[in-house]
């Protein structure tokens, strides 16, 4: 593929870049750009470009931020178009906060599944997200592309390689996760050391409840995470079901685990 030039180079360019057939234009936001790639039939990527220490958030922000969201329905001839997230990383941001998300610049794969596979296929994406620095910036960006039906695109594999970083959903039986309750709402999570990088938890709870993740010390071969609830609804109930997402180790993957106070 083209060498890409630096963000900031495009960001002072007079007048819109032009798209190559299989990418739309980038739409410039302060401090980012942004555009669709398209890779073989059914493939497509939402590509955000940074400035330097400039990020942008996972679905779930951390601290604070805000999670992107994407409206495909302008698009014409699309049954579905479903977005993966590649895995986070976690960033400790100016303030001391922490935040979910990316640094330099992330693409969102896209499936997509034509209504009619005979016809054409136009993709029409209206996104929001956030890009921090110092301060935190609204992004708003409105772009298009028409999908090619066939071989892969000089984008195929850069859509590729972020699907690799979209965790694998597995059973937390299969993964041998172990959870064990503490005092005061507190939970000890244990799954089987893998080699690789050092492993980290990024957890998801129902709607209103605020639930942190710390790595703990391993223990005989496993590593270990401690989990506090912080805040949970009025009218909570147990066992409360969460999305557990972990990076590291062999591979990003993500499960669901149920947590039961201790009785």
């Amino acid at each position: 593929m083209n060498e890409r030039i630096p963000v900031l180079a495009l960001l002072v360019l007079s007048g819109p870049a032009r798209a190559d057939p299989f990418a739309s234009d980038w739409a410039s936001s302060p401090k980012s750009e942004a555009r669709l790639i398209a890779g073989g039939t059914g493939q497509a990527g939402f590509q955000i470009e940074l400035a330097p220490n400039a990020i942008t958030y996972w679905r779930d922000p951390g601290d604070a931020g805000v999670p992107p969201t994407f409206d495909f329905s302008r698009s014409t001839n699309v049954a579905s178009a479903e977005v993966d997230f590649p895995a986070p990383k976690r960033i400790v941001e100016s303030d001391g906060s922490e935040a979910f998300g990316y640094e330099r610049g992330v693409v969102f794969p896209i499936r997509v599944r034509a209504a009619d596979p005979s016809k054409p296929v136009t993709l029409e994406l209206d996104a929001n997200y956030a890009v921090c620095e110092k301060i935190c910036l609204p992004a708003r960006t409105a772009v298009s592309l028409s999908l090619p039906n066939g071989a892969a695109t000089p984008y195929a594999a850069d859509i590729e390689a972020a699907r690799t970083r979209v965790p694998a959903d597995k059973d937390a039986a299969v993964l041998g996760i172990e959870v064990t309750a503490r005092e005061g709402r507190n939970w000890r999570l244990c799954l089987p050391a893998e080699p690789g990088a050092q492993r980290d938890l990024f957890v998801e709870p129902p709607e209103g409840w605020w639930l942190t993740a710390k790595p703990e010390a391993a223990a005989a071969g496993r590593d270990c995470f401690g989990l506090a609830l912080k805040q949970a609804p009025a009218d909570a109930k147990f066992p409360a079901e969460v999305r557990a997402t972990f990076t590291g180790g062999e591979g990003a993957v993500e499960t669901k685990v149920k947590l039961s106070p201790k009785s």
